[in-house]
């Protein structure tokens, strides 16, 4: 598993077949369901996981590169705690999207941010201009962390999914995000 992040408590990395179980007891919640995209449908067992994570492993490979969905682990344990992802929107393949999903019981801890932050950065750094979040009507935690990355709202809109979403976006000169690294 290739890792493609460490933030001072996560680690994200590629999706792995063992992960299908973690993956389920995010993806598979009800409460964590009712606010995915469209194009993430709630998986119903194990077996659709391990498909599911297949699935977005062969497209990140595939994919436009430095985009793709991981696994986000605590980086102490390795325990899978949710999924993060910087992908293409479905009109004209131009725009990036940035979603996070995380299993409740880690919800109020930070690491939806402190991932989100983390990917942003990798998209400027891929010479994305802009980076947008699509977040559900009453999705009040979605909304809250687009805003703790530094987004802001731009309206809303029913171009991607043909549901009416909220649009969050921000921009390299917008960017509260300086993380420290090391020289060189």
């Amino acid at each position: 598993m290739a890792e493609i992040l460490r933030t001072e408590r996560l680690v994200i990395r590629e999706w792995a077949d063992d992960d299908a179980a973690a993956a389920l007891a995010v993806y598979g919640r009800a409460e964590v369901a009712r606010w995915l995209s469209p194009a993430v449908d709630r998986v119903m067992g194990e077996e659709a996981m391990r498909a599911q994570l297949r699935h977005w492993a062969e497209a990140t490979r595939e994919g436009q590169g430095g985009l793709g969905h991981w696994a986000v682990a605590l980086r102490e344990t390795g325990a899978v705690v949710g999924g993060a992802s910087l992908h293409l929107l479905p009109v004209e393949e131009q725009d990036v999207e940035i979603g996070w999903q995380l299993a409740p019981e880690h919800w109020g801890k930070g690491y939806a941010v402190e991932a989100g932050r983390h990917l942003v950065e990798r998209a400027f750094g891929l010479d994305i201009d802009e980076v947008f979040a699509l977040v559900r009507p009453n999705n009040a935690r979605g909304e809250a962390t687009a805003r703790r990355l530094g987004m802001t709202w731009v309206g809303e809109t029913d171009k991607y999914y043909g549901l009416r979403l909220n649009v969050f976006r921000i921009r390299p000169s917008d960017a509260p995000i300086r993380l420290h690294r090391p020289p060189g």
